[in-house]
């Protein structure tokens, strides 16, 4: 008897006993890599390789109607056209991947026309009502599992680099106060605030899910009211990369998406900063995803630049676009490792980039390649890896978080270039978790 009875007080401890939650792999798709030529092509079938290690899968990206406010896609011809139907191909998934949650995004910065509009949504109650009537229509007809608002908020300014004089007069200038990037910050917020709300209103009928993405150099503490929002929303993605790019920073070059803040740097441009905000606010750590990039940041080095490579250091803007991705100051993942490889010998080949780790785990990998006497220029290159992308999965594994997010799969290695398997970043962050 007493056997039985120490069995049925394991047993009850067992039910009554949660099981931690499953860490949450989010997975970015962006469709315009569809049209993209040669090997940065994604298609469809390219993505199957990769849910098997994917809790969500994104959909990048819907847009916003600027004269009615109503959530649209960006590209007709592929998202909704018979003869694409990008949109059902990808929800379509889900008859192999049962447990896969396939949401739609909207925003994400690839939303460029008349992006005023963003903010002015958030001023109208009508348009906000018909901004979530269209979204609902539009993710329940071509079935998706809900809705991610990858909001395209006023960015943070960037730091300049100056002069002497110039860095006394910015001293001066700040001392009477800074100049804001939104003249109606509290009200975008309160906007903001009700839109989010409303959506989960409306999803709560449907049981959809709700997530949003704090993109890039967003000041999550001027935008999002973490205590009136937080339970509203079923994840939080925080895009916590891109604090420094060419775009934004053409003279200086520095770790992109650093966890803890180097040294003499800006407190707030590094991911424990990010993630700290949101906790701080009561957002449980459950809900909080962490993103990792996996393109890299680029910047043309010059004549003024430190040998040494240690950033910060002094550039020339970006980067040469890469031969897939033919975007200037950035590469994807196979476009970084192939440099990495090239061995000198090869004629017509340009130096090897040397890459620097980072034994600290703290600030990232990079790698570079000086000037040369022939008048070819350097290049200075911020970038994740397999072995950072799983360093910063251990550390939301250590934190609580929630997990991790892949921005995203069309600059992961999906082909299998660099060593023949595919997916490296995802695998490497799936596996630490």
């Amino acid at each position: 008897m007493k056997i039985i009875l120490t069995l049925a007080g394991v047993l009850a401890l067992a039910v009554s006993t949660p099981t931690p939650a499953q860490s949450k792999v989010v997975c970015y798709y962006d469709s315009k890599s569809y049209v993209r030529e040669s090997q940065a092509r994604m298609l469809p079938l390219d993505l199957d390789p990769a849910l098997s290690f994917c809790t969500h899968l994104v959909y990048g990206y819907a847009g916003i109607q600027p004269d009615t406010y109503k959530m649209v896609p960006l590209n007709e011809n592929l998202d909704v056209d018979r003869s694409h139907a990008n949109y059902r191909a990808i929800t379509n998934f889900r008859s192999k991947y049962p447990g896969l949650k396939v949401l739609l995004s909207v925003g994400g910065d690839a939303d460029l026309e008349e992006e005023q509009k963003y903010n002015l949504l958030l001023e109208s109650p009508q348009a906000r009502t018909a901004f979530v009537n269209s979204g609902m229509l539009l993710a329940e007809q071509h079935g998706f599992d809900g809705i991610d608002l990858a909001w395209q908020f006023a960015r943070i300014k960037p730091k300049k680099v100056r002069s002497t004089w110039g860095s006394i007069w910015h001293g001066i200038k700040k001392t009477f106060g800074t100049t804001l990037v939104d003249d109606k910050e509290a009200e975008h917020r309160e906007g903001y605030t009700a839109l989010v709300r409303e959506m989960k209103q409306a999803m709560s009928l449907k049981q959809m899910q709700l997530s949003i993405s704090v993109l890039p150099n967003v000041n999550s503490s001027i935008y999002y009211d973490v205590p009136a929002i937080i339970n509203l929303v079923d994840i939080v993605n925080l895009h916590a990369f891109d604090y420094y790019t060419a775009a934004r920073n053409p003279k200086e070059a520095d770790y992109s998406a650093p966890t803890y803040k180097p040294q003499n740097r800006n407190d707030l441009l590094n991911v424990d900063a990010a993630i700290s905000y949101w906790l701080t606010g009561g957002a449980p750590s459950s809900k909080i995803v962490v993103g990792i990039a996996t393109y890299a940041r680029t910047w043309k080095l010059d004549s003024d630049s430190e040998i040494s490579g240690v950033p910060p250091l002094h550039t020339d803007g970006p980067g040469e676009a890469g031969p897939y991705t033919k975007t200037e100051g950035l590469l994807s993942y196979p476009e970084v490792c192939a440099k990495l490889i090239n061995p000198n010998h090869q004629k017509g080949m340009r130096p090897h980039l040397r890459k620097v780790t980072d034994p600290s785990k703290r600030f990232g990998t990079y790698a570079f390649r000086l000037p040369d006497d022939n008048g070819d220029p350097g290049l200075w290159v911020s970038y994740e890896d397999p072995d950072t992308a799983g360093q910063k999965a251990s550390y939301v594994k250590s934190k609580n978080l929630g997990g991790v997010s892949i921005v995203d799969l069309s600059m992961d290695d999906f082909r299998g270039l660099c060593t023949g398997d595919k997916y490296p970043i995802l695998r490497a962050a799936k596996y630490r978790l």
